[in-house]
């Protein structure tokens, strides 16, 4: 199972989302904001990283684009799990070098499906 970077400012979701792919068999890995997943993904490699894109601090897609810069995520799976559905945010986040986009509220099945797609 993989090492999973779980990066949401709001703790019931990050909850939500931890228990789900703990469930799973995952290890998980918690952030409240971007800078601090940054800052977690300095200090230990990840195989994925799921992503909420509003955060303080730091959002998603800086997050990404600090990610991407780093040699060790270059072709790390990242994930944005948000509120955000526009086709602009969504083109946005590829530009930063998002893997992929969910939407919340996220189905848990959608989200291991997805999870397990990426990773293979």
């Amino acid at each position: 199972m993989a090492r999973i970077l779980a990066v949401d400012d709001s703790a019931s979701m990050r909850q939500m989302v931890s228990y789900t792919l703990k469930v799973a068999g995952h290890d998980v890995v918690e952030a409240a904001d971007g800078q601090q997943a940054l800052e977690l993904a300095k200090g230990t490699q990840v195989d994925l990283v799921l992503s909420d894109v509003n955060m303080p601090v730091m959002d998603g897609l800086t997050l990404v684009k600090e990610l991407r810069a780093l040699p060790e995520y270059k072709f790390t799976p990242i994930l944005m799990l948000t509120t955000e559905s526009t086709l602009d945010k969504k083109m946005e986040g590829k530009k930063a070098g998002a893997t992929g986009w969910l939407v919340k509220p996220f189905n848990p099945d959608q989200l291991l499906a997805t999870i397990k797609k990426v990773l293979d």
